[in-house]
């Protein structure tokens, strides 16, 4: 897809090498090994729109200072044909060029002719990824975490496929080892308890408390009654486990949906205990001589992986040692596999057998020490984690009303769910504010995200939609339509070469979303874009203006409109026509 960018910066870099290929050639220049010079769009745009260091960059292969150099370039330039109406020196020997009606057209034509494929490009086009995000314990509701870990890991899926690659979007379901024990035992005390009496059992001091596991055992009581009072304990456990799971996770898959996240697999931890993949796992990394024995466990060699990765990259002995490097136990004593082993294979299915190219993780920062440990692991067995496996960590989230700190639900008195959220905020509003840089905590304020004004981000940008879209409307009643062509070289003033400047810059947020991992990139894109909107419609009038400014300006009104649909989807939010 075009990218305007992109292709003016390689113009621009293509006009410096043929200026100073013609400038040797009548000996200007002295003839030298040059490379192209990087073009970046300068900060302040005043004397330039872009801007190349190629003079400086070649300043000690040629032996001249940069301003000659950028001046010999300047005499042997041309134009003629391209997206620049001008170039000159600046400062040390900067070369900055001016773009022209040519390239503006073009930020146009792209977004009219590629539609809703608009901002697309195919960088990653070939590569299987994978995204495993929430991957929630079904074991109660979801939290606030699994709320932001939800939208970034549902729109960077959707950046990725936007650049080009074949996305997976995977739910892994925690449905086996400690934590389900521990689910288990909570609802099996609650359970006796309503048919006994409180006082009859203790509860665990580890046991899950809260309200929703007196709740599952209520209903299965209720459905069931005292059938499972005379059975043996762990055929009543595993009964209850799998009720509580059956009620859990329909609600989980459910508060996704009203989410807009749909996952393409639920992978459950279950089955790899099942299949034996588990065992197999840990025997490969015992054949790699990996693993040891010791106190009847089987334990993995990870701190000698570790060492031999962080010698890889360089770091010193002296401070390899500092880092405290321990082991860990993959079999216990009892002969049941930890949840790091479950994991280790769990990921090996990702590679060895659905053969993903890349895998990528949303965790919580909490995480942080598995990262190292679980890549380490994968290299141990031969599939190369420390490359393949990424691992976006988020911050923790503090949730607001009106600046101060909120804990509980108004409406339940409990701890905040994801489903408290959505019952006080729009899907929209949760998108967009989750949907915030990774690597930082973030405040997420309930009375900001309610109110419907441009203080409100989201607000501000689905106004920018709908105003547009009103417009069209009101002129489509006077018999005013968008053309399909128009003389877009009127469009000439500074807020509407603003605006198209920003609808180009739509396709780079993209790629740096993909690149970065961090989808935010395209938030802050359609804030300016709203911003660059609002201005030019201040600026710029349409209604009641000359007919061929006002068919070229409503043009661009409707490309922005567009651009600003087209980004709202990615992030999975709503393009409102009407507000």
């Amino acid at each position: 897809m075009t990218n305007m960018i992109q292709n003016a910066k390689e113009q621009a870099a293509a006009l410096a090498m043929a200026a100073y290929r013609a400038a040797a050639a009548d000996g200007t220049l002295p003839e030298a090994e040059v490379k192209t010079a990087p073009v970046e769009i300068p900060k302040d745009t005043a004397n330039g729109d872009y801007t190349t260091t190629f003079a400086l960059a070649a300043a000690k292969a040629l032996g001249k200072p940069p301003r000659v150099i950028a001046q010999a370039l300047l005499d042997h330039m041309d134009l003629t044909g391209t997206y620049f109406t001008s170039a000159e020196i600046a400062g040390p020997g900067f070369l900055n060029f001016r773009l022209g009606n040519e390239w503006y057209a073009g930020v146009m034509n792209a977004v009219e002719t590629e539609g809703d494929a608009y901002g697309t490009n195919e960088s990653l086009k070939g590569q299987k990824i994978m995204v495993e995000f929430v991957s929630a314990n079904p074991t109660g509701p979801m939290h606030m975490g699994n709320a932001r870990g939800g939208v970034l890991g549902d729109t960077l899926a959707s950046v990725l496929t936007a650049c080009g690659a074949d996305v997976t979007r995977e739910f892994y379901v925690n449905d086996a080892g400690h934590q389900i024990d521990k689910f288990a035992r909570s609802i099996e005390v609650r359970y006796l308890q309503l048919i006994n009496g409180e006082d009859s059992i203790a509860f665990p001091e580890d046991g899950y408390q809260g309200e929703d596991i007196k709740e599952l055992a209520k209903a299965y009581y209720d459905e069931n009654g005292d059938k499972l009072l005379n059975v043996s304990e762990q055929e009543r456990q595993t009964v209850l486990a799998q009720y509580g799971l059956s009620v859990n996770l329909p609600r989980m898959k459910a508060d996704l949906e009203r989410y807009k996240i749909h996952y393409d697999n639920w992978f459950y931890e279950s089955s790899l205990h099942e299949s034996g993949y588990v065992a197999e796992t840990v025997a490969l990394l015992t054949e790699r001589g990996w693993t040891y024995e010791k106190d009847g466990a089987l334990w993995l060699k990870t701190a000698d992986i570790l060492r031999e990765h962080f010698r890889k990259a360089g770091k010193k002995e002296a401070d390899i040692e500092k880092l405290d490097l321990k082991d860990d136990v993959l079999r216990r004593a009892n002969g049941f596999y930890t949840y790091f082993a479950a994991d280790i294979a769990y990921h090996r299915n990702k590679f060895a057998v659905r053969g993903f190219d890349k895998v990528i993780n949303i965790w919580g920062a909490d995480h942080h020490g598995h990262v190292a440990r679980l890549k380490g692991a994968l290299d141990a067995l031969g599939l190369n984690g420390s490359e393949r496996l990424d691992i976006v960590l988020m911050q923790l989230v503090k949730l607001l009303r009106d600046g101060e700190v909120v804990r509980m639900s108004k409406r339940t008195g409990k701890a905040i769910s994801l489903h408290d959220l959505l019952d006080e905020v729009s899907v929209d509003a949760a998108r967009w504010y989750f949907n915030s840089k990774p690597d930082t905590q973030m405040e997420f304020d309930l009375g900001l995200a309610v109110r419907e004004d441009s203080e409100n981000p989201i607000y501000y940008v689905e106004y920018a939609h709908a105003r547009i879209c009103s417009l069209v409307r009101a002129l489509a009643a006077d018999g005013i339509t968008v053309p399909e062509t128009a003389d877009l070289s009127l469009l000439s003033g500074e807020a509407e070469k603003a605006l198209i400047k920003q609808m180009a810059q739509f396709c780079e947020e993209i790629k740096l979303a993909a690149r970065d991992y961090d989808p935010s990139h395209i938030n802050r894109c359609l804030q300016e874009l709203a911003g660059c909107f609002h201005r030019f419609y201040t600026a710029c009038r349409i209604r009641g203006e000359e007919p061929q400014v006002a068919a070229a300006r409503l043009k661009l009104a409707d490309d922005a409109r567009a651009v600003l649909k087209n980004g709202l989807k990615l992030i999975g939010v709503d393009a409102p026509e009407k507000m």
